[in-house]
């Protein structure tokens, strides 16, 4: 009998070349427009933007689709898979990244980067850590046998703990790197990033697999919306190197120098979950997926906030984006690991 390769979907297979295509389109369309494009930053309700919150909500709600809130019940059958999942999520994750982007941006690239320039950058890396991976697990997961099942729960667990522990760990962790912290700010982008397109996504799960049924919603409703967060996601980063142009230019070796960090963090708390599920006994099945929820990043919410506390233009906000450009290669040759030490 022999055993059906499994593949990433294409979209997601090639997200890093779409990503670098966004860059050159939004670089080109920022020199272009020049000032012009100043009006779209100026679009602002309580300091969010509202062209790029209508992006980045068509980006979670999807996502928010697929999160079932009633498989948490069977936790308790088998909970050392999640309790690793939490551990690794919310207190170490968060830690490790502010310490690897303290260690890089005030340290190594001292000679590249000004103390205030690198106070952003610390800030997005920060917004990265504390916001793990929600959908792209799902890929992750099924690209490595893991439990589809059980990795509804992470994610699901996951969600909730975002609502509750995100806003205290940024906090935290901007306070103590000096960085002024407008709560408010922060508080709405939660709001309007996290908790809305979660419960519209929930209401809407619960509504459609009542009358439609389990089978019609994952077979046909839910495919329908893949496309709608790629696009959305696709033309955000547009958006946001067509106010970043004019920095990449100038120096084109920063994207470079914020990317080694976020990779060496992704690969840190790959090992650190997979050998502690390894410790634990895990089955492969909930300890792959256990170890790329915490090594991947719910990068749309830090995206989001980013833009919210520190501007399109900022510093803060192109780390996140970078953030993306490194995910899906980086991820891919985790999921070969993971397939080439299964047990």
């Amino acid at each position: 009998m022999t055993s059906t390769k499994k593949r990433i979907g294409f979209f997601e297979k090639y997200l890093t070349l779409w990503v670098a295509i966004c860059i050159a389109v939004g670089i080109g369309i920022g020199n272009f427009a020049g000032d012009s494009i100043q009006i779209l930053s100026n679009m602002e309700i309580y300091n969010v933007n509202i062209p790029v919150a209508i992006l980045i909500w068509m980006m979670i709600y999807p996502m928010m689709l697929q999160v079932d809130f009633s498989s948490i019940k069977n936790v308790g059958k088998r909970p050392k898979g999640l309790i690793l999942t939490v551990i690794i999520n919310w207190l170490v994750k968060p830690f490790t990244m502010a310490f690897f982007a303290w260690i890089f941006f005030t340290k190594i690239y001292a000679a590249f980067i000004s103390p205030e320039q690198a106070g952003e950058y610390i800030a997005g890396a920060i917004l990265l850590g504390a916001a793990p991976c929600t959908a792209m697990v799902f890929v992750w997961s099924y690209l490595t046998d893991g439990d589809p099942n059980y990795t509804l729960v992470q994610v699901s667990v996951n969600d909730l703990i975002i609502l509750i522990a995100f806003i205290p760990i940024v906090g935290f962790l901007l306070g103590i790197t000096n960085i002024s912290i407008p709560y408010d700010t922060l508080i709405a982008s939660i709001i309007v990033f996290v908790v809305v397109p979660l419960l519209a996504g929930y209401f809407t799960h619960k509504i459609l697999i009542k009358r439609k049924g389990e089978d019609w919603f994952k077979g046909h409703f839910l495919p329908r919306f893949k496309p709608v967060s790629i696009v959305a996601l696709l033309l955000t980063l547009i958006l946001l190197f067509a106010f970043q142009g004019d920095i990449i230019v100038e120096n084109p070796l920063i994207i470079l120098l914020v990317a080694i960090p976020l990779v060496i963090q992704t690969y840190f708390i790959f090992f650190i979950a997979w050998f502690g599920g390894r410790k634990l006994k895990l089955p492969h099945s909930i300890c792959s997926p256990a170890a790329m929820i915490g090594a991947s990043n719910f990068f749309e919410l830090a995206v989001a906030v980013a833009i919210a506390l520190f501007g399109l233009q900022s510093p803060a906000a192109l780390v996140t984006v970078v953030g993306v450009l490194v995910e899906v290669p980086v991820m891919l040759s985790l999921v070969a690991l993971s397939n080439k030490w299964k047990y």
